[in-house]
């Protein structure tokens, strides 16, 4: 979900710089939701692109992600959605396409099998991917997909204008392979790097009291618990909820608030009884500022948001899952904010000391640049006026 709403951040920054501009949107239900939230247009085929949230669900499980069998779930909804925007481009007429990770399409233009008769920005938040796995049929299916994209990227340098979501330090200084080049080099020379993507002016949040008076929270300590906008990380609630009773031992009256994913609906988390349970809340980020201590899975944009917003967190990056435990948390680690915790070795009582011992600390994080909804919407607006 946090990728639905840096777009929504880039289109207010497009809509700014030219109030005249028209933005459609496709997406699947979950973001669609943020879309129209945000007074956004969808087009009606949105109904049909198909759901890689679901896929993300068959190939997790025990918070951990199980690469080989997310690219089989995965292969279908790619073709989907790639014979779908063919369909769309045959109905409308665009001058600018935008699209947040379209890995399917950018390979689809290189080999032929799409065509696009506009520019394209793609946008990405982190260059190669990676196997967190010893087996050597997924580093060779891996090394394969790297060939494959490397020569996509070049081929398509002329109209596809790649915008990485980060710093050139948010690169590994690392081949993509054997002969293959070094991705923080490759990123210089077919990437513009945007900085990152914080939606809201962090100085309006300082003043903690006034954020939790506005959202109807009280004195008590305040620690939150979420994940991002699927059903990744039902693991990881059950074990705060786990926790629960050992940190009231320590902190009697604290209130811990546990957000889930909208897809928790197919199998909700088991919960404390009476547990303040939300499967959705818009501008979360508001809540991050009210907490004295967020727990998160460790994803890009709940991590920034906090780091922008100087508050204390804790967060898991998915088992296996190569941008979270490498891009996202050596970021974090840079910046000095959130402090790292592996799902695997944390109980119920090694996370409540955790929480006991973070909740309300000081945190100094690092200024970074965060303009990068600008910077995207004025390459947006460049390419549109050619």
């Amino acid at each position: 979900m946090g990728h639905v709403t840096r777009d929504v951040a880039i289109a207010r920054e497009m809509e700014r710089l030219d109030p005249g501009v028209e933005i459609s949107w496709l997406g699947n239900p979950l973001s669609a939701r943020i879309i129209r939230e945000a007074g956004g247009k969808l087009l009606p085929e949105w109904e049909r692109v198909a759901d890689y949230n679901l896929a993300g669900l068959e190939a997790v499980s025990d918070f951990s992600l199980d690469l080989m069998k997310y690219v089989s779930a995965a292969k279908a909804p790619r073709e989907q959605n790639l014979i779908l925007l063919k369909e769309i481009l045959g109905k409308y007429d665009f001058d600018l396409i935008i699209g947040d990770e379209i890995y399917e399409v950018i390979i689809g233009m290189a080999e032929d099998r799409i065509r696009i008769p506009c520019p394209v920005i793609m946008i990405e938040d982190f260059i190669g991917h990676e196997s967190m796995d010893k087996s050597l049929k997924i580093k060779l299916g891996i090394y394969l997909y790297s060939r494959k994209w490397i020569r996509s990227v070049k081929k398509t340098a002329g109209q596809v204008t790649h915008l990485f979501i980060g710093e050139p330090e948010d690169v590994p200084e690392k081949r993509f392979g054997f002969l293959l080049p070094g991705r923080r080099a490759f990123g210089r020379r077919y990437y513009r790097f945007a900085g990152h993507i914080v939606r809201f002016d962090p100085s309006e949040y300082a003043d903690r009291a006034a954020v939790r008076k506005k959202l109807g929270y009280g004195d008590e300590p305040l620690v939150l618990c979420a994940t991002g906008g699927t059903g990744v990380g039902r693991e990881l609630l059950e074990l705060c909820g786990r926790a629960y009773p050992l940190v009231k031992e320590q902190i009697p009256d604290i209130h811990m608030v546990y957000v889930c994913g909208e897809l928790y609906s197919l199998e909700p988390p088991r919960l404390p009884e009476g547990a303040d349970r939300h499967e959705y809340i818009p501008n979360i980020y508001e809540h991050f500022a009210a907490a004295d201590l967020t727990v998160i899975v460790g994803g890009g944009t709940s991590t920034i948001e906090l780091t922008a917003l100087r508050r204390p967190f804790l967060f898991f990056p998915l088992e296996n899952q190569f941008d979270q435990q490498h891009y996202v948390a050596d970021r974090i680690v840079r910046h000095g904010a959130g402090v790292k915790m592996s799902y695997r070795d944390t109980t119920p009582e090694t996370l409540a000391q955790a929480i006991v011992e973070n909740i309300g600390r000081e945190v100094t994080a690092k200024e970074f640049p965060a303009d990068g909804a600008r910077i995207v919407a004025e390459t947006a607006m460049e390419k549109m006026r050619g």
